[in-house]
């Protein structure tokens, strides 16, 4: 269950120059807020691939490490103030493991997760869900001081529609009515940011959602409105979805991922939480502010 902590009407101080380890640095969060903290912390960017890392310009120190070897994972995480933990194989849970048991070993003062809302909703038992508890459960148990950040889907989910936008105007989608109160990903990062560089976040857990449910159709017609074209959205039956998914992903994350589909349609994913309003101080962006951004991108 969320905790809640008074609204701030105004920026909380950040504490002095900080040492903080960001893994998933190449990601759609830790990008954001490595970006975030380097001009004002040292952020050590954890990745597979540095040279890369440095193409896509990551911000922050590039540090080579894989999520299994300790050897390589204690210089990264060798005193540093705070550790942004993102992980994202769910068939992989020995990741986390590893990467909490040597920040404690190194002194890591306080490590925040990057889980996710639906593991609050008791019917939510897929392979996904139910690895995120699972390394929530880690994280409570490590004995380090934690916090953790459970948004709803991104909006960025909708970059996906680019190449048939471009092509042909359409937008494809199962259960194109079901709502999901989703995030801009600067929300969470800004978020992010805010809980690893001020004090009075430990032991805390953040619901984060956008301000309003909407669903495909209703993104789509936004979408249009900030294009200034017309677009159709095409609905996908459950059998198409699944080829999509299967073809895209292993055979468990993909029934994973319809699992998830099925519940946001009966209506899982709608409710809007004050996790931004909490953290930030005033309220989360909606949508059309989101497709204003990345507008060009669909052109």
């Amino acid at each position: 269950m969320t905790r809640h902590t008074p609204h701030r009407t105004e920026p909380a101080t950040p504490l002095p120059r900080l040492t903080i380890a960001v893994t998933g640095a190449t990601g759609t969060i830790g990008s954001r807020v490595a970006a975030r903290l380097a001009p004002h912390h040292h952020v050590r960017a954890v990745t597979r691939d540095p040279e890369a890392a440095e193409r896509r310009g990551v911000a922050g120190e590039k540090i080579r490490a894989d999520f299994t070897d300790r050897r390589a994972l204690r210089p990264v995480l060798a005193g540093a103030d705070a550790l942004l933990l993102i992980t994202s194989d769910p068939l992989r849970p020995d990741h986390d493991e590893t990467l909490l048991r040597t920040a404690r070993e190194q002194g890591v003062r306080h490590v925040v997760k990057l889980s996710a809302l639906a593991v609050t909703d008791p019917g939510a038992q897929d392979l996904i869900t139910r690895w995120q508890r699972r390394c929530e459960a880690l994280v409570r148990d490590s004995g380090l001081p934690w916090t953790l950040l459970r948004p709803r889907a991104f909006m960025s989910k909708a970059l996906d529609w680019i190449p048939s936008v471009r092509a042909e105007g359409v937008v494809s989608a199962v259960y194109g009515t079901s709502r999901n109160s989703c995030i801009d990903p600067d929300d969470i990062a800004a978020a992010a940011a805010r809980v690893l560089t001020t004090p009075g976040h430990a032991g805390r857990s953040y619901a984060l959602t956008g301000p309003q449910a909407l669903s495909a159709r209703e993104q789509t017609d936004l979408l249009a409105r900030r294009l200034h074209r017309p677009l159709r959205f095409q609905e996908l039956t459950c059998d198409q979805a699944w080829e999509l998914w299967r073809r895209r992903y292993p055979e468990p994350i993909a029934r994973a991922i319809a699992e998830s589909a099925r519940r946001q349609q009966a209506g899982a994913k709608e409710h809007v939480t004050d996790g931004i309003r909490q953290l930030l101080g005033r309220e989360p962006a909606p949508f059309t502010d989101w497709a204003a951004r990345h507008a060009p991108r669909f052109r």
